[in-house]
């Protein structure tokens, strides 16, 4: 029995071995105007980075030799001028398929207790317009989740699905939704919706899909609200196996909330969000 334990435990470290991707932050500094920066999403050479200001705001940025040059449009999350993603934690976008946004609403005073809802938005008109009125397309509570919401479109066995995930520290889980029912949805527990899931690890802040790898990032603090954890998964073995199988994880020095995350062109090099009012933008260098 300990001869198979042991046999089981050294395939998982060589499975691991085999991926000792490591990472380093090279350069950090500020931007400022986006209050606590939740996140950043890339698609091509725009930075669309949003955060959690006197109401839920969206910035683009383009990239800079060491910067992120600032493109002078901000957008908000708000219709007719009423805060309406006070908090947003996540966009999914993929051409073709529904946009989603995520956002949490806290329902007591000490924060404990959240509400998880997901905006259908018509991305286009939000960019063209600079707020959501006319573009907010339809509004899902996310009770099928535990604690939080955080989409992004992952690809599995060739078809796309939003993943979400979990933040605190108890029977947390990554679920994938299919995007045309969601879409349609009025909460994520209704049939159709959620069409698979797995066990991961806590305090997952934002979630980041590697497609030519298909990995699967947790952008993640090593406990709740501090200090910097990237876990990378394999996503197929995670959700046949229904629980993360882990191929690699990075951990930095930064004491601070860490938000979001993204690759840039190539993979050694990413960039990471968190939610401090200084110095919240960081360069990182990765090698594989």
């Amino acid at each position: 029995m300990h001869i198979m334990a042991n046999f089981l435990m050294f395939i998982v470290l060589a499975f691991v071995a085999d991926y000792p991707i490591k990472g380093k932050v090279s350069k950090t500094f500020r931007l400022d105007s986006l209050g606590a920066c939740q996140g950043i999403h890339r698609e091509g050479q725009r930075y669309y980075l949003y955060g959690d200001r006197e109401v839920g705001v969206m910035r683009t940025y383009q990239l800079g030799r060491d910067t992120l040059i600032n493109l002078h449009r901000e957008y908000r999350f708000t219709v007719k001028g009423q805060n309406k993603i006070k908090h947003p934690t996540g966009i999914a976008r993929h051409i073709g398929l529904p946009t989603f946004i995520g956002n949490s609403v806290k329902q007591n005073p000490e924060g404990t207790v959240w509400k998880a809802i997901i905006y259908a938005i018509n991305w286009d008109g939000f960019l063209q317009s600079g707020t959501l009125d006319g573009n907010l397309l339809n509004e899902i509570e996310d009770d099928a989740c535990i604690q939080g919401t955080r989409p992004e479109y992952v690809q599995y066995r060739n078809k796309w699905y939003v993943a979400t995930a979990d933040y605190g520290n108890r029977g947390n889980e990554v679920r994938l939704y299919d995007p045309i029912h969601l879409s349609k949805a009025s909460k994520t527990s209704e049939p159709g919706v959620l069409v698979k899931k797995f066990k991961c690890s806590p305090w997952v802040q934002n979630l980041h899909w590697i497609p030519e790898k298909n990995i699967l990032v947790l952008i993640q603090n090593q406990m709740e609200g501090k200090r910097w954890r990237f876990t990378f998964l394999d996503l197929p073995k995670s959700l046949e196996s229904g629980k993360e199988f882990v191929i690699s994880v990075v951990e930095t020095d930064k004491t601070d909330e860490l938000e979001g995350f993204t690759f840039l062109d190539h993979l050694d090099k990413a960039i990471a969000v968190t939610s401090s009012r200084n110095n919240n933008i960081s360069f990182m260098d990765f090698s594989w």
